[in-house]
């Protein structure tokens, strides 16, 4: 490695923090730390359905299935959308970490499904126990890495946004009032591929990046204070939790959920 390139990389490390380290980690070859297939293309048998008003296991519309490869996400079974709002939930909890995501949003949403939810999904991070969930639960408690789709009118609609479902973060230097901060991202039209890389430091940094381009970070995950979940906690900051998919009533597809671990400290 030459001195200039090395003088750079130092350089970058110390104006841009987290950003140039994150960016550095997702695509230095020096750690080919092996990637974890979340999804193996053939089955959910890894995965738990937590769907609002139904158990924690039970999927009687088969929102959630694998043909063709894909983890798609579907409505065709039901009468209508009425706020079932669902997760998938992979087996087992995480805290530092590299998400791989590869989606598109397909077809038309559901008749009646919310406006706001037109070409709209996510991943939670750092969710809670789907077995911990009331029967009626929309969405776990967590941090939601929001996938938005174009809606083919002009308008900006970026992807690679954040929510805080239960939960608050800290954008640039305070705490963020809102449920959803917007991302930095471009606008994605019809049903094209998009990848997202997130990479999630515990309770540390986050950062979103689409299409490896970085469009999102913030920093110290923690449960909204004053929530039952909160109440019932001696300890607000979140430094682990599960990973899950979201059906909001519009179609989606999955070609690939991965995963590998950040360095150990």
């Amino acid at each position: 490695m030459g001195t200039t390139l090395i003088f750079l990389r130092a350089f970058l490390s110390i104006c841009c923090g987290f950003a140039a380290t994150s960016v550095a980690f997702a695509d230095d070859h020096r750690n080919p730390a092996a990637w974890q297939e979340l999804f193996n293309g053939k089955d959910l048998d890894a995965w738990t359905v937590k769907i609002a008003g139904q158990p924690v296991g039970q999927d009687k519309y088969q929102t959630f299935r694998v043909e063709d490869g894909l983890l798609q996400v579907r409505y065709d079974n039901y009468d209508g959308f009425a706020d079932q709002f669902g997760h998938i939930f992979f087996q087992q909890p995480f805290s530092r970490y590299e998400l791989l995501i590869e989606y598109r949003f397909v077809g038309t949403q559901v008749p009646d499904g919310p406006a706001w939810a037109q070409r709209n999904s996510g991943v939670m991070l750092h969710a809670q126990n789907p077995a911990a969930m009331k029967l009626d639960q929309d969405f776990p408690v967590s941090i939601e890495a929001q996938f938005l789709g174009g809606l083919s009118d002009n308008k900006r609609r970026p992807t690679g946004s954040v929510c805080t479902p239960g939960t608050d973060i800290v954008l640039g230097d305070s705490l963020a009032k809102q449920h959803c901060s917007y991302s930095s991202s471009a606008t994605f039209d019809g049903d094209q591929w998009v990848q997202m890389r997130i990479v999630v430091d515990g309770n540390r940094e986050f950062q979103h990046r689409i299409n490896n381009e970085v469009v999102m970070t913030y920093r110290s995950p923690q449960l909204s204070a004053g929530t039952a979940n909160a109440k019932s906690n001696t300890q607000l900051a979140l430094s682990q939790g599960f990973i899950a998919l979201q059906s909001e009533s519009h179609p989606i597809d999955f070609r690939r959920v991965a995963l590998r671990a950040l360095n150990q400290e």
